[in-house]
């Protein structure tokens, strides 16, 4: 089956998580390849199987390199130990999952992996690149192009947002989560990738080291009741790899070239993967 057949299915079965960004009304049925609003604002299923909500184009700062970069270091295992917990975290029985700035979908794809197919998913990203790479996956996800301040998702609809790295619009999560329903959020913590911090940026400059005190804080305002659990771990990187972990991540954004030219010359062989699982639960 083509995908943007297999897509046509998921919306058949799945209408009723998605709302019109226009006029917010929820979506009344599929008609072919397009999801129909009652009020006549339907949006197109892309060939590849996707939906792009966005009212204007909005650039992202990964581009086709960067993702393709971070696909081969999250398929080497880099985040396998946030999307084990991820899915130990959830419900035995089925899920509705929204996976909120799901990038190139390889974290998603390895959460539902591990629960055996029997949830439903939504990923959406602000990158239209993204959302294409995450299209190449067959895990079962459904992705689209959306805008996380107007996500074009129903009230109530699901019972799990997963948050890895992506900002946070809490009033909408509060919206579109199930009563009973989880929110899990990853923040990184001071040694995420600290080699490549250490090794890229001198120390005492503004980039050398990483406080999430403000996100923490943010979050317990919303959720005072959330609980916190630390994931921290090595994984090999082999010489290979090497280039893609630096290009995966915005941090040669900032760096000097001679600097960065430098640090690929003399690659390390692992690095540590720290960060906090924050856990909030609906009432």
């Amino acid at each position: 089956m083509k995908k943007i057949d297999q897509a046509a299915a998921f919306l058949a079965q799945h209408t009723q998580l998605f709302r019109c960004p226009v006029c917010l009304s929820p979506y009344a049925e599929v008609e072919g390849h397009s999801l129909a609003c009652p009020n006549g604002h339907n949006v197109d299923l892309s060939k590849k199987g996707t939906l792009y909500f966005m009212q204007r184009a909005v650039a992202s700062e990964y581009d086709n390199a960067m993702l393709a970069a971070r696909r081969r270091m999250l398929q080497a295992g880099l985040f396998a130990g946030i999307t084990d917990t991820f899915a130990a975290k959830l419900p035995a029985t089925p899920q509705t999952i929204l996976d909120v700035g799901c990038g190139e979908g390889t974290p998603l794809n390895d959460v539902l992996a591990q629960r055996d197919g029997q949830d439903a998913a939504v990923g959406f990203d602000l990158s239209k690149p993204g959302i294409n790479l995450a299209t190449q996956l067959d895990g079962g996800a459904f992705f689209c192009v959306a805008d996380l301040a107007q996500m074009p998702f129903a009230d109530h609809q699901f019972t799990a947002i997963l948050d890895l790295f992506s900002p946070s619009a809490y009033k909408e999560f509060n919206r579109v989560l199930a009563p009973g329903g989880q929110l899990l959020k990853v923040i990184p913590n001071s040694d995420y990738l600290i080699e490549l911090r250490q090794a890229i940026f001198p120390a005492g400059s503004a980039h050398a080291t990483y406080d999430n005190g403000n996100v923490l804080s943010l979050f317990k305002e919303h959720y005072p009741t959330a609980t916190a659990e630390r994931i921290r771990y090595q994984v090999p990187v082999t010489p290979e790899l090497f280039p893609d972990l630096m290009l995966m991540t915005p941090m040669h954004w900032g760096a000097n070239e001679e600097r960065l030219a430098e640090v690929k010359a003399h690659p390390f062989p692992e690095i540590t993967v720290d960060v906090t699982l924050l856990i909030a639960q609906q009432p």
